[in-house]
């Protein structure tokens, strides 16, 4: 009896280490940090997220780096893109180590436009997209396979303007989305109040066409900023910058119809503003939005997980000026916040029950952060 008991017990040791690894998960991460290089910053900084505590441990900085103000990691976590958010428009490649964290220069290439402000990039890691702030378009560059950045092979130009002469007297290109199943790829113009649509077919000489229809308009004076669609992919939600605002949209193959528009704002708001970056927790649960100027605060929304409308739970403020950037961590139990105006990233632990922040476990020294990226550590 004992015999048979034995035999059962290390039948099953096997199966048990491996569930035990299989729900552990990574313990740590890199954090890509990019940042505008006016102030202290030299240009990237890598640290070492770990993720049973929130803290954060330097692991290095890129050569000079003129404003690589948002970045974008590859699929397999071996190379880093970022936008050199400069009149002339440029864009970079790194490789990472991730053991170390040392980025290594690989080439720069012309967006075709001035002032990047995003770049994207797909799965398969064929192509990046690059949104052009003040060119006013959208770019497409091939990528080889050693991760360096071929020559743009497609431009994309907005045209038109809106209803704030200042801010809007052209097209302002502030986003590059593909969609989850990487069919389309999605692009905000602040300038025009419009989310344009296209086709996305990787290979060709033309990668992106215009869908049909091939844009929705935005309120006018809104200017559409930063996306993001929910875990079960049936909604698309915009944050604008101007109206400092959350948009609502059904999304279903590339079609987009708005249902409902929730403000960031407390009432009797008398300040300036400026909203800045939207991202929804990994449960799917919960939606963040950050916004600067006189507000520098974070709202939190549960999602409606039957039709994707947001509750208002909380506002809170950031522990710092210009939020610009914020990122989960992919287990879900913190959220990191860059405060361009005041140099510093502050790490904020999470309720994974009612989404809202808790205490800051963290907060570290940088250089006007304006971008917050993970990739996977060894």
């Amino acid at each position: 009896m004992m015999k048979k008991l034995l035999i059962v017990v290390l039948t099953l040791i096997p199966g048990l280490i491996f569930a035990q690894k299989k729900n552990m998960g990574p313990k740590s991460f890199d954090l890509i940090v990019g940042a505008y290089t006016s102030g202290k910053s030299k240009g990237i900084t890598v640290y070492r997220f770990y993720a049973e505590t929130g803290r954060l441990a330097y692991l290095s900085q890129s050569d000079d780096v003129s404003n690589p103000s948002y970045i974008a990691v590859s699929n397999n976590n071996k190379f880093i893109y970022a936008v050199n958010e400069n009149e002339s428009g440029e864009v970079s490649s790194f490789s990472l180590e991730p053991k170390t964290g040392a980025l290594t220069f690989i080439n720069k290439v012309s967006t075709l436009g001035g002032s990047p402000c995003y770049v994207s990039v797909d799965k398969d890691q064929k192509n990046l997209f690059v949104a052009n702030y003040s060119g006013g378009n959208i770019a497409v560059l091939p990528l080889n396979a050693d991760g360096s950045i071929a020559p743009a092979v497609q431009t994309i130009k907005d045209d038109g303007h809106s209803i704030n002469k200042e801010r809007q007297e052209k097209a302002h290109v502030h986003t590059a989305v593909l969609s989850p199943d990487e069919k389309y790829v999605l692009y905000t113009d602040l300038g025009t109040d419009k989310i344009n649509i296209t086709k996305y077919k990787g290979g060709k000489q033309s990668p992106i066409v215009p869908a049909n229809p091939a844009f929705v308009k935005v309120t006018p004076g809104y200017g559409p900023r930063h996306l993001a669609f929910s875990n079960n992919k049936k909604q698309l939600y915009l944050i604008t910058e101007m109206g400092s605002s959350v948009i609502v949209y059904d999304y279903n193959n590339g079609k987009l119809k708005q249902k409902q528009d929730i403000t960031l704002l407390p009432d009797g708001f008398k300040g300036t503003t400026g909203a800045a970056d939207i991202h929804i927790s990994p449960n799917g649960k919960f939606l963040y939005a950050t916004n600067r100027g006189d507000a520098n605060d974070i709202s939190v929304f549960a999602i409606n997980q039957e039709s994707g409308d947001l509750t208002f739970i909380e506002r809170k403020p950031t522990g710092g000026k210009g939020p610009r950037n914020f990122v989960i961590d992919p287990t879900g139990r913190f959220l990191l916040i860059a405060n361009q105006n005041s140099d510093s990233i502050i790490v904020y632990k999470l309720d994974e029950n009612t989404g809202k922040l808790l205490q800051a476990v963290a907060r570290v020294e940088v250089g006007n952060p304006v971008c917050l990226k993970f990739a996977s550590a060894m």
